[in-house]
């Protein structure tokens, strides 16, 4: 790995508003709140709005949206194309 080219990483919190997680991991990102960690360690604290702990997909509440018909209803519309386009 070539030295000087690349951003430097450092432990960084990030802070799930909508779940009150908080995650430790590592970053480049900056940022100008501190929060002190559970190993008595003070890192940069970056808040987010959505992460795996509050987004629907990774929470498993995620709903399916009735895209049954949506096709046919297009084609009873428009019309179905006589050849498809390569």
């Amino acid at each position: 790995m070539r030295s000087g080219i690349h951003p430097e990483t450092r432990p960084v919190v990030f802070r799930d508003r909508a779940a009150d997680a908080l995650f430790l991991t590592r970053s480049t990102a900056t940022a100008s709140k501190t929060i002190v960690w559970e190993d008595g360690v003070t890192y940069p604290l970056i808040d987010v709005e959505v992460s795996s702990a509050s987004h629907p997909f990774y929470t498993g509440t995620a709903r399916v949206m009735d895209s049954a018909g949506r096709v046919e209803r297009f084609e009873r519309r428009y019309g179905r194309r006589a050849t498809p386009r390569p």
